[in-house]
């Protein structure tokens, strides 16, 4: 039976943040810890219950982007593997292995660089209402999940836990971060987007959208940082299924999005999940990881 981790817990490491899924420590001066726990949040609220064995297959996705995309742009990574972690971190290998990243420190820039490859979501609500994506202007006549005729740079802020990340024009992300760093954030992110979603298109996935972070190193050299194009962060439909006009079956938290719907959920209130929803909710990640990889995840 895989063994939930709801939250960590490090006394002699120093915790900088717990957010809706990781938990943050810092190791020294020069490096961080990002334990994924298996925590779930949907609407921006985290759920009572956790999906055992879920921060393990993220921590393993990313680190199979993060070498995949490294050629795009430098990543934090030092390294996932605990046996070539500090003494310090190693002493919690029962809690830690299998789902912690060693990283670099670096700046972290106030902005989630969202890229949308296809509409779908709030872009959608947006669109019918405006004709519009974070206030850009889009062609007439689009239909829900169809592809935009490019990949589309729609920054938010990044809010506080307990508060909900507001999407904004590109140029607002100019004011907030300087209209230089913004443009290469933005071309950054997209080429990101583009390769992962050509390397997904030959699994049989589509990425419709995903959420990058990134951060500024000692050089003043951009970097990415955080997840990179999980379950949690982006949504993966199954080509095969995929029909533009209506919402699409997909491998990520959507299950579970569907699910609170169903229930009329109030969007601000911690609920248990039942067992069938962490099971099939685990089931989702894992037929991702395994189309994308072709190997099994590692979770015990």
């Amino acid at each position: 039976m895989i063994q939930a981790l709801y939250e960590s817990n490090c006394p002699d490491l120093k915790l900088v943040a717990r957010g809706k899924v990781r938990d943050l420590y810092e190791v020294d001066e020069a490096t961080l810890l990002f334990v994924a726990t298996d925590r779930i949040s949907a609407y921006d609220v985290i759920m009572t219950t956790p999906v055992a064995g879920k921060g393990k297959i993220l921590t393993q996705i990313s680190v199979f982007w993060f070498d995949h995309l490294k050629d795009v742009v430098p990543n934090h990574l030092i390294t996932a593997n605990i046996d070539d972690m500090p003494a310090s971190v190693q002493k919690y290998r029962d809690q830690l292995a299998g789902r912690s990243l060693l990283v670099k420190k670096v700046e972290v820039l106030p902005i989630e660089a969202i890229v949308r490859g296809y509409i779908t979501g709030s872009g959608w609500k947006e669109y019918k209402s405006k004709g519009t994506v974070c206030d850009i202007k889009l062609p007439d006549g689009l239909r829900e999940s169809q592809k935009l005729p490019h990949a589309l740079f729609t920054p938010s802020t990044k809010a506080d836990y307990g508060d909900h990340d507001e999407n904004i024009h590109p140029d607002k992300c100019a004011q907030i971060i300087g209209k230089s760093r913004a443009d290469e954030m933005a071309r950054v992110a997209t080429a990101l987007y583009s390769k992962a979603a050509e390397f997904a298109a030959g699994k049989g996935i589509i990425i419709a959208d995903t959420k990058f972070e990134f951060g500024i190193d000692a050089a003043g050299n951009i970097m990415l940082i955080d997840e990179a194009l999980t379950p949690d962060s982006s949504r993966f439909w199954p080509a095969a299924l995929y029909k533009v006009g209506r919402p699409q079956e997909s491998y990520d938290k959507q299950y579970l999005r569907d699910y609170l719907t169903s229930i009329d959920f109030d969007m601000r209130s911690p609920i248990d999940l039942p067992p069938t929803v962490l099971d099939n909710t685990l089931k989702k990640y894992i037929e991702a990881y395994v189309k994308l990889t072709g190997d099994r995840p590692k979770l015990d």
